[in-house]
């Protein structure tokens, strides 16, 4: 049974790179007055089936005056560029950049352009898209689409930046939010971009922004335009632009002074009822694949922060304004409300999707491909990875907690900005190896989302013990230097790793030949009447 299993999970990790969904991610912010401790939060949740799973950690460095930096495509964008060796696992082979990006008899990515070196650059952990820098710079990402233009695919002569290598250059020579802000906004006027439209959450320890752009159909500049989240709100976003009137002379905007005039050139313009150029409309951001794919899970972020708001789970239409852009919670919030969160799947609500008639016998929540004509929640089945970057005044470094594969059936491990185990390096979804903590977690998930109401009890247990433990240590590690701080948490990370294997073993003993399945009332259909021979 024990290798049957193996090989399903294998297979069915190889079957997902069939297609990559990149409208899939949903980010959070949490600022410094709205956390229990005064920490800021950035989340993210890579979701999209045959995304790479790998994350990463580029070291800092010093360059030679003079020196150009490559710029390096990525099939997030729009789909793989073969002649450029950029394929969806590894997403990125550039051993120049970090080990971790060291691939032997894989293909070296080649660049689409160059850009001028900074003399020295900041470390931090990468993935498909960046989390976080030494310095506590934090960014999160999520797919967005403009009806006028869904995606504008990378050909020679056009922009040579998506947000995932702008967010990269942001994260090697900044501090600050508002420093990466004005960079990636500069870049983007200087080198254009191609892709879809795309949003990142962009913090510090003090503030927090919202940074929302779109290629133009040229691919020559771009459109952009960050919002600052007031000190002491949340706010989420989910695969559709969020910022909505374009205000001049505003301290809380920051945009090309060009963007109002660009959009009247292109004929994108489009007015709120106050007469406010509108950046939604502007951009025609509807939601992706249906209604509600997008602003139910906004529903759900703000209303499970801020009950007392009373938001209606049904709005008006995709350009409708009813969800504002942040909230002030009823209560502070803690890193595990940003995990629960992100095991949401609309639990004792009427789109419970465990409740669901694609939720099958054992009451699964992850519907699969159907996400796209069911409820989409922000727990999803395409997640590769989930991060929560966290930094605060306290911390011996910035922390950036992360779930590897779907975060109900593994647990958040924080880990500093430094070099990682070899059990969480160079992770590949087509080649299966023991020795990675995503190969665990994904026999731990694929049993548990085969037979989600009888194994998930069981799982949920071992994530909230190894998540209290993680937190109890990051308590008592406060009074070490960085280096032993990150020492101290690699250790424990490891430790997880183990036990994850663990567990899996011990599920298969448990439930081997359906011992303990039981299933779910709610899915079966009516017994079969006796009848009379």
């Amino acid at each position: 049974m024990k290798k049957f299993l193996t090989k399903l999970a294998v297979g069915a990790a190889i079957l997902s790179l069939v297609s990559v969904d990149a409208e899939a991610c949903t980010i959070m912010l949490v600022t410094k007055g709205a956390s229990t401790d005064g920490s800021v939060f950035v989340s993210h949740s890579n979701d999209g089936f045959g995304a790479d799973p790998n994350v990463a950690f580029i070291p800092a460095k010093n360059h030679k005056k003079g020196r150009l930096r490559p710029v390096y495509p990525t099939s997030a964008a729009v789909d793989e560029l073969p002649e450029y060796n950029c394929f969806h696992v590894p997403q990125l082979v550039a051993p120049e950049r970090s080990d971790s990006y060291n691939f032997p008899g894989k293909p070296l990515t080649k660049p689409i352009g160059y850009i001028p070196e900074v003399e020295h650059t900041y470390a931090y952990i990468d993935g498909d898209y960046p989390a976080m820098n030494e310095h506590g710079l934090m960014m999160g990402e999520c797919t967005d689409r403009s009806a006028y233009l869904l995606k504008l695919p990378y050909k020679k002569g056009i922009g040579i930046f998506y947000s995932s290598e702008l967010g990269r250059v942001a994260l090697e020579r900044c501090k600050t939010a508002r420093e990466a802000i004005k960079l990636m906004g500069a870049l983007i006027d200087e080198y254009g971009l191609y892709g879809t439209a795309e949003a990142l959450f962009v913090a510090d320890k003090d503030e927090g922004w919202l940074f929302e752009m779109q290629p133009t159909p040229s691919g020559k500049g771009g459109l952009w335009i960050a919002e600052k989240i007031p000190d002491g709100h949340f706010s989420i976003a989910a695969n559709q632009l969020r910022i909505r009137a374009i205000r001049k002379d505003d301290p809380n905007q920051i945009f090309n002074p060009k963007l109002p005039q660009m959009l009247e050139e292109l004929g994108w313009a489009a007015y709120d009822d106050n007469g406010n150029l509108d950046w939604v409309k502007s951009l025609q951001a509807k939601e992706s694949n249906h209604p509600y794919y997008s602003q139910r899970r906004v529903w759900r972020g703000l209303s499970t922060v801020a009950p007392s708001k009373n938001f209606s789970p049904t709005v008006s239409g995709w350009d409708s304004d009813y969800y504002p852009l942040s909230v002030k919670p009823d209560k502070k919030l803690a890193v595990t409300d940003v995990m629960k969160l992100y095991r949401d799947y609309y639990q004792d609500t009427e789109f419970d999707k465990s409740a669901s008639s694609f939720a099958g016998l054992y009451g699964s929540p992850y519907h699969y491909e159907n996400e796209r004509r069911t409820e989409r929640s922000i727990m999803s089945a395409k997640t590769t990875h989930t991060y929560i970057a966290q930094v605060n005044d306290k911390l011996p470094a910035p922390i950036c907690w992360l779930s590897t594969n779907t975060p109900f059936e593994n647990p958040f491990v924080p880990f500093a900005v430094a070099k990682m185990p070899a059990a969480y390096d160079k992770a590949l979804r087509d080649e299966y190896d023991a020795t990675k903590m995503y190969w665990a977690s994904t026999q731990v998930m694929s049993l548990t989302q085969g037979y989600f109401n009888v194994i998930s009890p069981t799982v949920a247990q071992a994530v909230s013990q190894s998540e209290k433990n993680s937190l109890e240590l990051v308590r008592t590690s406060l009074n070490l230097p960085k280096n032993k701080f990150a020492a101290a948490l690699n250790k424990n990370a490891v430790k997880v790793f183990d036990d994850w294997k663990k567990l899996y073993t011990q599920l298969l003993i448990k439930y081997d030949g359906g011992a303990g399945l039981k299933y779910d009332e709610r899915t079966l259909p009516a017994p079969i009447a006796p009848t009379e021979y």
